[in-house]
């Protein structure tokens, strides 16, 4: 009798295991492979924190809701809607409010690029992934962030599709771009000018984008290379495309439209093709890698160079 009763329980305890360690998945940490390393974070957080805007704009698309922290300063319209009250702000995109951090008790932390200097300090609290991109494969590394997102939140077919919808759309920019001509993106600040190239931070004008560099020996650099008017007639690009980054960070200074209102850049083929492009200073300065940001500039490069003759 008591041979029967082991033998049942044992049945028992091994059918409760199985149902259990059917179910356990749902529950089950994720590790994710990101640009500092590999992290373990568990499955579909509810308790989110962000320190990037290009983040911020990727799980916006992707309609994830499990934001409680992300950081205070200027944000484009779309994400407008991260300043009200119910999003505690967790500092700046460069500097954590640590304290205010630990006090949301995150599951999740999510840096990117100007906050990656701080992965180790964030790792502290709570588990942290890097969504940094690198300039030398831009477009792959946004996709593989929306897919890290798609994979965290089980939104995979979402994450899909919108990396789906982007490279179509850039496939189509760079068809009608083809045979415009030679480019050059310039960054006004302060009323100095600096010019980007292939490979630099905006170089996604010419790998993403596919304008042809009109000068492809520019340094290399977040700061770019500092030019001159001379400098812009000398290159005389075929298109100028233009980041007026006060306006992006929301600081007075004189416009780009003015500085480079010059007689030396008046003479180059950009200006008397009317082909100046004022690029929108906060898709490229504070977004990069969002979807939104990409899809816009590659609505208004599809648009400026479908019309150019």
């Amino acid at each position: 009798m008591i041979n029967r009763r082991n033998t049942l329980a044992a049945l028992l305890f091994g059918a409760l295991a199985s149902v259990l360690s059917f179910q356990s998945p749902a529950s089950a940490d994720v590790v994710i492979k990101h640009a500092a390393g590999e992290t373990s974070i568990p499955d579909n957080p509810k308790r989110v924190v962000v320190f990037d805007l290009a983040t911020l704009d990727n799980m916006n698309r992707l309609k994830i809701d499990n934001i409680v922290g992300v950081p205070e300063g200027i944000k484009p319209k779309y994400l407008e809607q991260y300043n009200d009250a119910k999003y505690t702000k967790v500092g700046t995109l460069f500097e954590p409010n640590y304290e205010t951090v630990a006090s949301l008790k995150p599951d999740l932390i999510i840096i990117a690029d100007r906050s990656a200097a701080k992965f180790n300090d964030l790792a502290k609290i709570a588990p942290t992934i890097d969504l940094s991109v690198n300039n030398n494969h831009y477009l792959a590394d946004v996709d593989r962030n929306v897919t890290i997102l798609g994979q965290i939140f089980n939104k995979q077919k979402e994450a899909k599709d919108e990396i789906d919808s982007l490279n179509k759309k850039l496939e189509e920019v760079r068809k009608v771009a083809a045979d415009k001509g030679t480019g050059l993106l310039v960054m006004t600040t302060g009323g100095k000018i600096s010019a980007f190239g292939p490979g630099s931070r905006f170089g996604l004008l010419h790998s993403g984008f596919g304008v042809k560099p009109a000068n492809d020996k520019l340094e290399v650099g977040n700061h770019g290379q500092m030019i001159s008017p001379e400098f812009i007639l000398e290159t005389n690009p075929d298109w100028l495309f233009v980041i007026d980054r006060d306006a992006a960070i929301g600081r007075e200074g004189e416009a780009a439209a003015k500085l480079l209102d010059n007689a030396l850049i008046n003479k180059t083929k950009a200006a008397e093709n009317k082909h100046i492009v004022y690029l929108d200073p906060q898709n490229w300065y504070l977004i990069g890698g969002g979807l939104s940001g990409l899809h816009e500039t590659a609505d208004q490069l599809d648009d400026v160079f479908s019309k150019a003759k």
